[in-house]
């Protein structure tokens, strides 16, 4: 069910993210990890789902959530960070089906006592590419270029959960300069 590709971690760690795309057919998601040197990729892949036939969404659900409990306690993030639910007036179904995955995520990670932090996709794009409109294929090439990959990651699940890691962290960085420019650290 899960897709591994593993990379090797330093033994210096200072925070271990994980980062979601929720979704009811292929749930991406990236572990990494802030170090002293920079940021590592730890892990990243998908829990694919079967495909819908009939009302099999309480399966589709038990497997999500026992996929993404497999992941945290292999990795054991010290955050789990999800993209938001986006919701289109043409498609109010959609973010509907997406709450159910979106809870059992929370779920899987609360049960782990891992915090969850919710972010916006339009703050997520723009934290990674500097554009809160970026493509997915703007998304993957940032993604690609932050960790040195020999290819943008596929499927764009797997890049969109990895953005979301990147955003939080990032967004720490951002509050930890105006905490010390605030203090008079920084001129």
């Amino acid at each position: 069910m899960l897709q591994f590709s593993r990379m090797a971690a330093s033994s210096t760690i200072s925070l271990r993210v994980m980062g979601i795309d929720p979704g009811l057919n292929i749930t991406g998601y990236g572990v990494i990890e802030r170090q002293r040197q920079g940021t590592a990729l730890v892990e990243a892949g998908v829990v694919r789902l079967p495909r819908a036939e009939g009302n099999n969404l309480p399966l589709r659900l038990e497997l999500l959530f026992k996929g993404i409990q497999e992941v945290v306690e292999e990795f054991r993030p010290e955050v789990v960070c999800l993209e938001e639910v986006y919701s289109h007036a043409d498609y109010p179904q959609t973010a509907v089906l997406m709450g159910h995955a979106r809870g059992v995520i929370c779920l899987a990670a609360r049960l782990a006592r891992v915090p969850v932090f919710p972010m916006s996709a339009k703050r997520i794009k723009q934290s990674v590419t500097g554009n809160g409109n970026a493509s997915k294929l703007q998304v993957q090439r940032a993604v690609q270029q932050q960790f040195s990959l020999p290819a943008p990651p596929r499927p764009p699940d797997v890049a969109d959960a990895l953005a979301v890691a990147l955003c939080y962290l990032n967004s720490l960085r951002i509050a930890a300069n105006a905490v010390r420019r605030s203090s008079g650290s920084l001129s």
